[in-house]
This record gives C-alpha cells, structure tokens and sequence, in this order.
C-alpha cells in the first residue's frame, strides 16, 4: 500500500513538472517572438531617423559650418558618413552640363568627319546623327545638314568647343549648368541608410525563429532590395550625366558664311553686289540645267501641241471648203433662180406683144 502511494506521488510529481516545463516554453516562445518584433520596430526607428537626419544636413546647404556643428550635436555616429559626403560635395558639385552649337561649313564632309575623329580622340562618343543629304535638284544652294548629340568627358568640353570654332563659323551657342548636388547627396544618403536596414535585416533574420517572423522580414528586406537598387541605378544616370557632358551639334553647309559682327556700309554694299551678280549666274546656270531636264517634258507637250495643231487646221481646212461649196451651190441656185425670173419675163413679154 505504502509503496503504491508512493508511485502514485512520483507520477503526479512528473506529470506537474512537466506542466510547469511546457508553460515555461511557451512563454520563452512567445517572448521571443515578441523580443524580434520590438527589435524590428527599434530598427526601423533607427534607420528612419539616419534617414530624416541624413536629408536634413543635405538640405540644410552646403558651406554653413554652424548647420553642421549642430547637426553633430544632435545626430549619433551613423550622420558622420551623411556629413562627409556633404562636405566631399562641395568641394566637388555635381555638374550637368548642356552645350548647343550651330554651325555653318563649306567643306561638309571634311567638318563631319573632323569633328567624328576629335570625339573619338577626346574619349567621348556619339550618342545619335541624323544626317540630311538634300539633293541640289531644284536649288543650287546645299541643303545637307547633321543632328549631332555628342557625349564629351567633363574635362574635355571646352577644348571640343575650340575644336569645332575652328574648323566651322559657329552662328549659335548656349550653355546649360544644372546642379544635382544636393539631390545627389541625397540620394547616397539614402542608399547608405538603406544598407545599414538591410544588413540589419539579414542578422534578424538569422534571428527569427516563427515562420510569421520570416515571412515580415522578408517582405520588408524585398522592398529594402528593390529601392536600393532604384537609387543605385539614379546615381548610376547622374554619375554618367556628370562626368560626360552633353553637346546638340547642328551642321549647315552653305555656300556664304552667316555675318557674325555687324558689317560696315561699304561691306554691305560690295557683299550685296557681288551676290546679286552671283544670283544672277546662279539664275542662268539653273534655267540653263532646268530646261535640259525637262526636255523630255518638253518634247511629249510639243508633240501634242503639234498634234493639236494639225488637227485643227484639218477641221479648218474641212470648214473651209464646205463652206466654199456651198457658196457655190447658192450661186448656183441663185444663177438659175434669175434665169427662171429671166425665162419668166420673156414668156410675158412675147404674150402682151402678141396680144
């Protein structure tokens, strides 16, 4: 009896003990749980602050010591790298540089092909050419000209625009400074901020014991993923945009360069001379080719002309002569109505006389 009391106790003992484990457990799973969450929320936190912290020293502008001096007051060692950039940034802007020229040429080809070989030789490239070769059939003034847009390295621009002055007589030029700086900055910002999520994203993840845990994390890591590789591909494009600048080229052949400095009286009245005489040659030369082309035209709309022509005058030869036969046939007829009236009279006259 004693001694089924006494199993009975440890089996109750076991079983009580084994209750106390298992809610034990549970309690330590579900604290865990609870631990990766609030540890994602803390790290969101934190990386949203970096983030906000980041964009207000870029914002803030760049060469303000005092911005900065508070910024370093108030923000932890994750704003030293945002800094640092910012102030790597100013000694070096982000510069885009746009270029326009026109320019007008006697010697298309040879001005085509030189400016082709300098890129070449500058380090840069031809990022599109649309090129018009207009015939000289109904003008004998040019009408080839080119579309050029040329990417030039930064440190290059100027000596290509020398370059091209030289060899042509430039009638237009514009430049165009965007300054990306601070969106630049910005965005480095955030794409380090993002880093600094991801890689804390990844040690929760080794972390994470639920599958609920894992699958959160995993989400947020995905969307963390796909905008870092948003802005790495932005910086990417501002990254080419500054450090190759962009020059639209347009080329005119032309035979009489466009003044580009006011011409006195005298210039005026002898340039205005001379090509009036050239208008005029250019006038005779052109009927002179016009009239050798066309003479197939010409000789279908004399052959039909002539073709006209005769017909016409068959039909007024043909009119002609029936008018003429009939005239005689009145005549005719009016010859005989007299020798009737004529017969008439006599036969009357001879018939009183007999009577």
């Amino acid at each position: 009896m004693k001694k089924r009391n006494f199993e009975t106790k440890i089996i109750t003992g076991l079983l009580t003990a084994g209750m106390i484990l298992s809610l034990t457990a549970c309690g330590s799973s579900s604290k865990d749980s609870n631990g990766i969450s609030d540890l994602m929320d803390a790290d969101y936190s934190v990386v949203s602050n970096e983030a906000a912290a980041s964009e207000v020293s870029a914002e803030s502008g760049f060469g303000m010591t005092e911005g900065y001096d508070s910024a370093e007051n108030t923000q932890d060692t994750g704003n030293t790298v945002s800094e640092e950039a910012a102030d790597t940034a100013v000694a070096d802007r982000k510069l885009i540089k746009t270029v326009n020229m026109d320019v007008e040429t006697r010697e298309y080809d040879k001005l085509l092909s030189a400016v082709e070989n300098k890129v070449a030789e500058l380090g840069g490239y031809i990022e599109s050419l649309d090129a018009y070769n207009g015939s000289t059939y109904y003008s004998y003034r040019s009408t080839r000209n080119a579309n050029l847009t040329i990417r030039i390295p930064k440190d290059r621009l100027e000596e290509f625009q020398n370059t091209v002055s030289e060899l042509g007589n430039v009638t237009s030029r514009s430049e165009n400074v965007q300054d990306v700086t601070l969106t630049y900055v910005d965005l480095q910002s955030h794409r380090d901020a993002l880093q600094t999520e991801q890689e804390r994203l990844l040690q929760l993840l080794e972390q994470a014991e639920s599958i609920e845990d894992i699958i959160t994390i995993e989400q947020r890591l995905s969307d963390v993923r796909y905008q870092l590789e948003s802005m790495e591909s932005q910086l990417r494009s501002y990254d080419n945009q500054v450090d190759y600048s962009t020059v639209y080229l347009y080329i005119d052949e032309v035979e009489v360069y466009t003044p580009v400095e006011e011409e006195t009286v005298w210039e005026r009245i002898s340039t205005g001379f001379v090509d009036s005489l050239k208008n005029i040659g250019e006038g005779l030369k052109e009927a002179a080719i016009w009239f050798v082309i066309h003479i197939p035209y010409l000789v279908i709309w004399a052959i039909v002309i002539a073709v006209i022509v005769l017909i016409l005058k068959k039909i007024k030869k043909r009119t002609k002569r029936i008018r003429t036969e009939e005239q005689k046939k009145f005549a005719e007829a009016e010859a005989k109505m007299q020798k009737t009236l004529q017969n008439t009279e006599v036969t009357e006259n001879k018939k009183e006389q007999e009577k």
